[in-house]
């Protein structure tokens, strides 16, 4: 299979870019022409350390049959990329948010039914086994009806390394637009794809003021639901860089018969390293960015529809510009109410 990576902006590109260059049934190529000139983290200097196949720009890579994309690039630039893919006759997997305006999201969904291509939004935690447990013991009534979530999705600053993701115009916000996608596409699924009616969000820029950025890097959102759930979604930066895991994500679960805890990350090999006398921490378990290439990929070889889908990716999106509205006018904002045909999330 022919698959190219665009752009090397979102800190997630070098993983997927690993795991395609190690596929035997991939045939890769990547490109990166809006890097800045000399990062060694974007551009041919990546490509080159990671031995992938380089192209100097998108005429070189589209010039090329391509059978499916990944695209990593800066937020607001999704819609161009999806787009041009779509053309080509590639399927796509985007990466989250899928856009930063609801137009551009609906623009994204739009080229890929008419080309009659696939559209995956890149949300990893789905695939977790422990996550997969928890979607049954709701799904079997061992819960119960579920009455309120406590999520957390905290993580290090990305714009630290990655300028972007402080440009409000390029990453579409900060913290908020960063972390809450995760836990809004969970809670997607945990309630069957029942769309929210309420957000309400609070944010500042406490964390990393030093920076000066011009996003939040702290933030809380609450999320009401017709059926009667609320969900709380922390979606500070609030890791630090030396933290053994990139990032966290927690559910708290209060369900009338029970309360089940998810954790995300907590697949952890402690150890104290000598030579740089401290502790040292070794990710293990499963990959979710492998598991959900896989899926991509099957998806993108079969014709099945992928999961987590565009829609899904629109459903996520509209709860976070909710959360920027409220931020706006300091008041809960209600979401229009869902067509008669909502989707049942696979």
């Amino acid at each position: 299979m022919r698959v190219a990576v665009l752009s090397f902006a979102h800190v997630h590109a070098a993983t997927y870019l690993t795991l395609l260059r190690d596929r035997d049934d991939v045939e890769l190529v990547a490109a990166d022409p809006g890097a800045p000139p000399g990062d060694p983290d974007r551009g041919p200097a990546l490509a080159e350390r990671l031995g992938v196949p380089y192209a100097a720009s998108w005429d070189e890579v589209f010039a090329r049959p391509l059978d499916a994309v990944v695209v990593t690039s800066e937020n607001a630039r999704h819609r161009d990329l999806v787009e041009r893919a779509a053309a080509a006759g590639a399927h796509v997997l985007c990466e989250k948010p899928l856009a930063t305006t609801e137009a551009d999201a609906r623009a994204i969904l739009d080229a890929c039914a008419r080309a009659g291509v696939s559209l995956m939004t890149a949300y990893p935690v789905r695939f977790d086994s422990a996550f997969g447990a928890l979607r049954r013991a709701l799904g079997d009534g061992s819960v119960g009806r579920l009455v309120s979530v406590y999520g957390t999705n905290n993580g290090w600053n990305p714009a630290r390394s990655r300028s972007w993701f402080g440009d409000r115009e390029l990453a579409g916000g900060g913290a908020v637009m960063d972390h809450t996608v995760h836990i809004a596409d969970l809670m997607d699924v945990l309630l069957d794809g029942e769309q929210a009616a309420e957000v309400y969000a609070q944010a500042n820029s406490v964390l990393d003021a030093e920076l000066g950025l011009d996003v939040e890097t702290a933030g809380l959102v609450t999320i009401r639901y017709p059926g009667g759930a609320v969900a709380a979604v922390d979606c500070s930066w609030s890791h630090p860089k030396d933290h053994p895991t990139w990032g966290g994500l927690t559910l708290t679960c209060v369900g009338e018969r029970a309360i089940v805890e998810f954790d995300a990350f907590p697949r952890l090999l402690g150890g104290f390293d000598s030579a740089v006398g401290r502790a040292r921490w070794e990710a293990g378990g499963d990959d979710l960015d492998a598991v959900m290439l896989d899926a991509f990929l099957d998806a993108a070889g079969t014709g099945r529809r992928p999961s987590p889908d565009g829609e899904a990716g629109l459903r996520s999106l509209r709860v976070v510009l909710a959360a920027y509205e409220s931020l706006r006018t300091g008041q809960p904002v209600a979401l229009p109410e869902p067509h008669a045909d909502a989707v049942t999330v696979p």
